[in-house]
């Protein structure tokens, strides 16, 4: 699914889309790297697209839970996973998010 370009997303950014399977919130860090994951915090469903990227986290703007943004899962000593999902960026910085 072609979802716009990198240069959509601001460095350390992040935007939503909207699937059948729920709201995704795509990453985009400082050094370019994209990432999606589910828009649910593990500990209480925060939105994390509304979050702060930090080097390749996210902190959950309800409780500050750190999330990775390569596996969604929350960084210890918390428990849990937001659910990711594979994204590429092509040649021309088209994102193709698989769901």
């Amino acid at each position: 699914m072609n979802i716009g370009n990198i240069k959509d997303i601001p460095r350390l950014g992040a935007r939503v889309v909207k699937t059948k399977q729920g709201d995704i919130a795509i990453f985009r860090t400082a050094d370019d790297k994209v990432f999606a994951l589910a828009d649910k915090c593990p500990h209480k469903n925060g939105p994390l697209s509304q979050g702060i990227v930090h080097g390749h986290t996210v902190t959950c703007p309800l409780h500050n839970w750190r999330i990775n943004l390569a596996d969604g899962e929350a960084i210890a000593p918390d428990e849990g996973c937001a659910g990711h999902f594979k994204i590429d960026v092509d040649a021309d910085g088209q994102l193709v998010l698989e769901i």
